[in-house]
């Protein structure tokens, strides 16, 4: 077993460790437990502490180890949930103050899939108001801190999540995506995840009163971020099992068939109006040079219409807000959360009615022309933004400030959730002392081989926490 203490382990070594007989889940949890006291008072990542009943169900969980019983792939290994998810018994209160008193009657799909793999929960992560934002503070539980350095945004909406999970607080961390919300903690927390394929992790929260408007269903997903790809990949066969709930979960293979002959990457051009950072930008190039030297076929190539396919995510995401959502929603927010809102209405053309349906229709030409493209290039690699991360709450200084970030810097992210694919992010090295990492993407249903791919750059670029855990001491 490592040397390194125990909250330093990865979910793969720690599960494989206490199935083994090697270490107890409550050795684990009491572990992480431990470090979530050291170092969550000056983050704030984890808002919601379950530690008690942590410790119970690692007790739980090495009983039906000595039983002989058979167990899950996260048997006794902690994890984190993020507060927008519903967990039996905890309010969802999404950051929202009035929504402090909506307890889950039930576990929502992913929480169910986690336990039922074994996992132990050790509390629930921060997000922004209604998770909304890509920057983590809210009234209710207040502001999430990057743990690279307080200047920096930790991200969002998972910003709890990515925060905690780089400073050592569980194994995999539970997170989603409508516009970035897993890739983008990642990116500023220098760790790695992976957006899955629409349909691939079910998702549903007893405690909603309402359905999601339709293309928020087909444009969110559920998935883990994790330390490491091989964590990544263990925390997406755990919450990818079906469950009857979510209409829209399809019961794909998680590897499908090996690509024949050399795989060929895109590596995306970027475009000509985007404003760049030049160290930025050479880790990106850095990262395509990794996959070559892993034996892919790397060229530079301009991706399908990413101007349209960002701005059409963006009208529909945000017509159906304001449509379906924006009264409620300012009648309990905060003026921070007004802020960004009105900074995101004034990226967006929203649509009336017809504009809607033929929008919804020209999301159909937008997926099958990348589906296409992914034919010739099964790999795309891309920045996941073009500049190093931004200040804490860089969203609350205007329009132009916003438009800077959601438009100019994570182009490359947003567009990919119009279109469903899986998308990877993969740390691969520090631009002026904070993390940088790259998105890639891959066709339906083949987070294989985005997982596979990002695992070559991990192996060339090596991993960043062991950077940071050095200088929080």
């Amino acid at each position: 077993m490592a040397k390194a203490p125990i909250w330093q382990w990865g979910a793969t070594e720690t599960a494989s460790a206490i199935a083994r007989g090697k270490i107890t889940s409550e050795e684990v949890t009491k572990a992480h437990i431990d470090r979530m006291k050291a170092v969550n008072p000056k983050l704030n990542a984890v808002v919601v502490d379950l530690t008690k009943d942590a410790l119970k169900a690692a007790r739980a969980a090495d009983k039906v180890l000595a039983k002989g019983e058979p167990v899950g792939p996260l048997h006794g290994v902690p994890v984190t949930i993020k507060i927008n998810v519903d967990v039996k018994g905890q309010a969802n209160s999404n950051g929202v103050v009035a929504f402090k008193d909506m307890f889950a009657p039930e576990d929502a799909p992913v929480t169910a899939n986690l336990k039922k793999a074994g996992a132990v929960v050790l509390g629930l992560t921060n997000t922004p108001e209604f998770s909304l934002r890509a920057f983590t503070e809210n009234p209710l539980h207040g502001l999430t801190l990057n743990p690279w350095s307080p200047d920096i945004t930790c991200g969002g909406s998972s910003g709890g999540a990515g925060a905690s999970m780089a400073a050592g607080i569980g194994c995999i961390a539970h997170g989603n995506d409508i516009g970035g919300s897993l890739r983008w903690p990642a990116y500023c927390n220098g760790i790695a995840t992976i957006k899955p394929t629409q349909g691939r992790i079910p998702a549903f929260n007893p405690s909603a009163p309402a359905e999601r408007p339709l293309m928020a269903q087909f444009m969110s997903s559920q998935g883990p971020l994790a330390r490491s790809v091989a964590d990544v990949r263990l925390g997406l066969e755990a919450m990818a099992q079906r469950d009857p709930r979510d209409p829209w979960w399809v019961p794909a293979p998680l590897r499908g068939p090996k690509p024949k002959g050399q795989v060929k990457v895109a590596l995306a051009k970027i475009p000509s109006d985007m404003k760049t950072d030049r160290d930025v930008i050479s880790l990106v190039r850095s990262a395509a040079d990794h996959l070559a030297d892993a034996g892919y076929d790397v060229k530079e190539v301009e991706v399908p219409d990413l101007d349209g396919t960002w701005r059409l995510w963006c009208d529909l995401i945000m017509t159906e807000m304001h449509v379906l959502q924006e009264k409620q929603m300012r009648q309990v927010a905060s003026d921070g959360f007004k802020t960004t809102m009105d900074g995101f209405l004034k990226l967006a053309t929203l649509l009336d009615y017809e504009g809607y349906m033929k929008a919804i229709a020209l999301r159909s030409r937008f997926i099958r022309n990348w589906l296409a493209f992914l034919e010739d290039y099964p790999v795309v690699l891309t920045p996941l933004s073009v500049n190093p991360v931004p200040e804490t709450n860089a969203d609350l200084k205007g329009a132009k400030r916003i438009a800077e970030v959601f438009w100019n810097d994570v182009r490359f992210m947003s567009a990919i959730n119009l279109l469903g694919l899986p998308a990877a992010v993969v740390p691969v090295g520090l631009a002026k002392g904070t993390p940088v990492g790259v998105q890639i993407i891959a066709s339906r249903y083949r987070e294989d081989i985005c997982l596979d791919a990002a695992a070559a750059v991990e192996k060339r670029a090596g991993r960043l926490v062991p950077e940071l855990w050095k200088r929080m001491g």
